[in-house]
C-alpha cells in the first residue's frame, strides 16, 4: 500500500533544502546530481576519518554537515505553566531497572499533560538529559521552562522508594519534596501521588477547584505494565531494531493483559510506524496495525495511544478526514501529545491545508523541540 503522493514543488522543495544543508546547489550539483530520466544521485566520496585525516584537511572547504535536529525555533513563553519532567535517576545499582525508572518519569509526564491548564514538555525532550550533569538553569533555557521536576527511584525485591522534587527555576528554590517508600503493587498509586503533589504546588486555586485524579486506566497485571515501560524505551529510540524490540514486548504485554489500551495503542502504531519507515511492508503492516488500533479504542477509549495510532492508519490508508478526526480526538485527551500533534500537522499537509499544517508542526516542535520523531513532520514547518 503506497505512501500519499508527493507533488513535483514539494519534491523539488525537498531536494533544494537538502542541497543547501550539504552546501550544494542546483546549479553546481557538487554533492547531489539530476540524473536525466533517472533522477537523482548522491555524487560525494564518503569514507571514514581519522583524527590526523582531520588535521590535515582542517583548512580545506567542507560542506556543511547536515543537521541532526531541525532548525530552533524562538519559541514564545508559553500562557501556561511550564513543566519540564527530566529522567528520575535509577539507584539502583542494577541498570537492567533503568526502564523502571524512565517508565515512572513517562507516566508521570503522561499524567500532568492531561491538565489543559499546564504546559508539559514531551518525553522525548526532557529525556536527552537523561544520564547528563546539567544546571537547572540550562534545562529551562532549551526547554523554554519554569519549573522542572526531578527525582529518584530505588527498587529493591518487592519495595520501591520514589523521591521527587519540584523546583523553581527563577528562584533556584524547591516549591516541593517528598518521598514514597512502598510495595511495587501500589506503584500507580504513588505516581498520582506525586502528580497531585506537584498540581498542588503550582496551581492551588485549580487544584482546590478540581478534584484531580489522572484519568488512567492501570493495567490489570503489573507485569504487562512492566513490559511497556521496557517496550517505551526501546520505541523512543527510533531504529528498526529497537522497533523490532519494542513489537517483541508489546506482544507479550498484550498476551498477558489483552484489554490494556496503551499497549495495544503503542504496538499498533510500532506497526505502522515500521511501514512507513520501509521496515516492513505495508501491506502486512497496516492492517495489523488498524486490528491493534480498534482492540485499543474498545479496551479503552480515552487513551490516547489508541486514537493516534488509528489516526496514522487512516493517513496511510489515504483516509484523510477519518485520520484528522483521530488525531484530533488523541489530542483532546492529551494536548501536549507532541507526536500525534506532528502527525496532525502531516495529515492536515496532505489535505492542502498548508497553514493549519504548519501551526500544528510548530506546537509539535514546541511541545518537544529534540524529538526524533520530528524529521517526519518537522519540515512541515520549515516550508508550509
Amino acid at each position: 500500500m503506497g505512501r500519499p503522493d508527493v507533488s513535483d514543488s514539494t519534491l523539488t522543495s525537498r531536494v533544494n533544502a537538502a542541497r543547501k544543508a550539504i552546501g550544494d546547489s542546483g546549479q553546481q550539483q557538487k554533492l547531489i546530481r539530476t540524473i536525466a530520466r533517472k533522477g537523482l544521485r548522491f555524487v560525494g566520496a564518503v569514507r571514514g576519518q581519522s583524527s590526523s585525516d582531520e588535521r590535515a584537511d582542517a583548512t580545506s572547504p567542507q560542506p556543511t554537515a547536515p543537521r541532526e535536529q531541525p532548525p530552533r525555533r524562538a519559541f514564545p513563553p508559553s500562557d501556561r505553566p511550564a513543566i519540564a519532567v527530566l529522567p528520575f535517576l535509577n539507584i539502583s545499582g542494577d541498570f537492567e531497572q533503568e526502564y523502571f525508572s524512565d517508565g515512572i518519569s513517562e507516566d508521570i509526564i503522561t499524567a500532568l499533560s492531561k491538565l489543559r491548564w499546564f504546559f508539559v514538555v514531551a518525553r522525548n525532550s526532557s529525556f536527552i538529559y537523561k544520564g547528563k550533569a546539567v544546571h537547572m538553569k540550562q534545562v529551562a533555557e532549551e526547554l523554554g521552562v519554569g519549573y522542572v521536576v526531578e527525582g529518584s527511584v530505588r527498587k529493591s525485591g518487592d519495595r520501591v522508594r520514589i523521591t521527587a522534587q519540584l523546583n523553581n527555576v527563577a528562584t533556584g528554590s524547591h516549591i516541593w519534596a517528598e518521598r514514597y517508600d512502598r510495595g511495587i503493587s501500589d506503584v500507580f498509586a504513588v505516581q498520582d501521588e506525586i502528580t497531585e503533589a506537584i498540581v498542588a504546588a503550582i496551581v492551588p486555586q485549580i487544584y482546590a477547584a478540581e478534584d484531580f485524579r489522572a484519568r488512567r486506566k492501570a493495567p490489570d497485571s503489573m507485569d504487562a505494565w512492566d513490559l511497556v515501560m521496557r517496550a517505551l524505551s526501546h520505541y523512543w529510540r527510533v531504529t528498526r531494531q529497537d522497533n523490532v524490540v519494542a513489537q517483541a514486548l508489546l506482544e507479550k504485554a498484550v498476551a498477558i493483559d489483552p484489554t490494556y489500551g496503551q499497549a495495544l495503542g503503542v504496538l499498533a502504531a510500532s506497526y505502522t510506524f515500521s511501514g512507513h519507515m520501509g521496515w516492513t511492508d505495508m501491506a502486512t503492516s497496516l492492517p495489523a496495525a488498524e486490528r491493534a488500533a480498534l482492540a485499543a479504542i474498545r479496551a479503552d477509549s480515552e487513551d490516547p495511544w489508541a486514537h493516534h495510532a488509528l489516526g496514522c492508519v487512516y493517513l496511510f490508508t489515504r483516509h484523510f478526514e477519518d485520520s484528522l478526526a483521530e488525531f484530533e480526538l488523541a489530542l483532546r485527551l492529551n494536548p501536549n501529545f507532541s507526536l500525534a500533534q506532528g502527525y496532525y500537522g502531516l495529515a492536515l499537509s496532505y489535505c492542502g491545508r498548508w497553514k493549519e499544517a504548519d501551526e500544528a508542526a510548530c506546537r509539535a516542535l514546541r511541545l518537544s523541540p529534540r524529538d526524533p520523531f520530528s524529521a517526519v513532520y518537522a519540515g512541515i514547518a520549515a516550508y508550509a
